[in-house]
């Protein structure tokens, strides 16, 4: 690394605002716990081979090639975009010539060949099609939300979901298969509807509200934000995005991007945002280009929602097309969803309409809410079974004694001595304690392991007042548009330089970086020394120590030792 770039570097990075700074570190992803004490150790480590060789996957097809004529040539890098983006990635100065350490690390980064997309030649597809499709992914990603909302999907150390999880969903009806697993949940988190908390992924507060949405508005929502969430090399300039038959090629030195694209593609295919030839829908031809969703052509494509259900004698609930989601979400929570189509079918038993009473819905209500959107009315059967589950629930309780501990109290007490013996209650640690049993787990912890064991539980306050439990575990929505979140430590890093910099001792403090590398290497320097008179005076030394103001050396022309005093050197440079 040529000490004169890197000087060159680090005056540069002195001069640029906080914003610049801030937006070069996070782009070349340097550490927040970076202990560079000033602008001249920022400039060695970004223009080092191994911080260079790490930005180099980072850079689009436009920058890549820039850099490639840049470096071939020895040669500026014309005025215009690629300049500014190279220039703010501190691997070339403002006039456009790569600086000597980023070039020499740049002809060595290997250059991986780049696949033929599986999809090239694929033939277009008519709107019927994708519409289809549509559909089912919108079902799928729906379906997946509700089962995580309750129970968030666990993620293994390499981020991918864990085989329980993904065989949950698979056997819930939610996804056809393992690849469709991947696709649906790289949906939910780039559309910001699944987030992650420490090695869980949830639904975020978004996604909850998007649950209760209609099918239109889903869609329009989630393909914008799948737009938004598109790497910048594969945007367009107008705020679209660039042939997706191309994605491949965006990042040429990643050697990743390849499946990453292909990733992205199926993710898009399967949302029906553009079909298998890479051709946006109808009703996306606008997203395409910066525009936004044609929700009337969206919607006559899709099938129509339904309020209306039929209700049979054989405790099922047949919906003959797909229902408004808020119907859909609160039927789901008395009955469990058996197929999953434009007409699908639900079926209630006593356990899953004590499991709804256990999650805060009341009887009557729920009979009222039936009878209102049943084509069919309530069949004596259901109503049965309503009346039965309204006597059974509340026969155990769940809340805290006087002293803030959990306690199961019942109106049977014999129903204590069942929960007592029950293995799979055992992580509960339930102990009998008089007419109770006590745990150390808390109520919320304690109730839903009941409810999940089928048990008839209530939660009740202190004044033993049925309380209702959400058992949604939810993830904060992503800020769109903010600052990015590791701001914060890069302007802590960022102070610390500017502190250490200043206009009267940044000369002085570069001239005395440069005669250390100089004695560490003993190399041969030419150092101005300013004499007492006045005059300066040139010697060609081989630098061979540094230490208590002075500088020690060999000198090429008397081969004599000589010691210069660093006050007087005013400038140093290799030979």
């Amino acid at each position: 690394m040529s000490p004169v770039d890197a000087r060159a570097l680090a005056s540069w990075l002195a001069t640029v605002d906080d914003d610049v700074l801030t937006t070069l570190l996070r782009r070349r992803r340097v550490s927040t716990d970076a202990t560079w004490a000033d602008f001249f150790d920022a400039a060695e480590a970004l223009l080092d081979p191994a911080a260079v060789a790490k930005a180099a996957p980072l850079l689009s097809r436009p920058l890549v090639e820039a850099m490639d004529d840049a470096v071939s040539s020895d040669a500026a890098v014309p005025p215009g975009t690629a300049r500014d983006d190279l220039m703010h990635l501190g691997l070339v100065s403002p006039d456009g010539l790569p600086y000597a350490g980023a070039a020499s690390a740049w002809r060595d980064i290997s250059r991986p060949g780049v696949p033929t997309p599986a999809d090239a030649e694929a033939p277009p597809e008519d709107d019927a099609q994708l519409a289809e499709r549509a559909f089912t992914a919108l079902s799928s990603l729906a379906d997946v939300l509700s089962l995580t909302q309750p129970a968030p999907l666990g993620r293994t150390g390499a981020g991918t979901l864990g085989a329980g999880d993904r065989r949950r969903l698979i056997e819930a009806g939610a996804v056809a298969d393992a690849a469709t697993v991947d696709l649906v949940i790289g949906i939910g988190l780039d559309a910001g509807l699944l987030g992650a908390v420490d090695r869980e992924w949830r639904v975020t507060t978004e996604g909850s509200a998007w649950l209760l949405r209609g099918s239109v508005d889903r869609w329009a929502e989630t393909a914008s934000h799948l737009r938004d969430a598109l790497p910048a090399a594969v945007r367009a300039a107008g705020g679209g995005w660039e042939p997706p038959e191309q994605w491949h090629l965006a990042y040429p030195l990643d050697p990743q991007w390849p499946a990453r694209s292909e990733r992205l593609r199926a993710q898009w295919r399967l949302w029906a945002i553009i079909d298998a030839s890479g051709r946006p829908a109808t009703w996306a031809t606008a997203l395409a280009t910066g525009g936004a969703v044609d929700r009337t052509a969206l919607q006559q494509h899709l099938p129509g929602e339904v309020d209306r259900i039929f209700l049979q004698n054989d405790l099922t609930a047949i919906a003959p097309g797909p229902l408004e989601p808020a119907i859909d979400a609160r039927l789901r929570r008395a009955a469990r969803r058996e197929s999953r189509a434009q007409a699908s079918t639900y079926r209630f038993s006593a356990e899953s309409i004590g499991a709804a009473l256990a999650a805060g819905e009341d009887a009557a209500s729920l009979a009222e809410f039936l009878t209102a959107i049943s084509l069919t009315g309530l069949p004596q059967p259901l109503a049965y079974e309503l009346e039965r589950a309204a006597q059974r629930q509340g026969r155990l309780r769940v809340g805290s004694d006087a002293t803030g501990r959990t306690q199961v109290t019942a109106s049977d007490p014999s129903a204590l001595d069942t929960l007592a013996v029950d293995q799979a209650l055992r992580p509960l640690g339930l102990v009998r304690d008089g007419d109770r049993l006590i745990s150390r787990s808390s109520v919320d912890a304690v109730f839903w392991m009941l409810s999940d064991a089928r048990y008839p539980v209530a939660a009740v306050d202190p004044d033993g007042v049925v309380r209702v439990l959400d058992r949604a575990r939810l993830a904060d929505s992503p800020e769109r548009g903010d600052a990015n979140d590791d701001d914060a430590p890069y302007r802590l890093l960022i102070d610390r330089m500017r502190r250490a910099h200043s206009s009267d001792d940044a000369d002085a403090a570069w001239l005395g970086r440069e005669l250390e590398q100089a004695v560490k290497a003993r190399a041969v320097i030419e150092v101005s020394v300013r004499l007492p008179d006045g005059t300066t005076r040139d010697f060609v030394l081989e630098a061979t120590g540094l230490g208590g103001g002075r500088l020690r050396g060999r000198d090429r022309a008397s081969d004599v030792e000589r010691t210069l005093p660093v006050s007087s050197i005013v400038s140093a440079r290799l030979v």
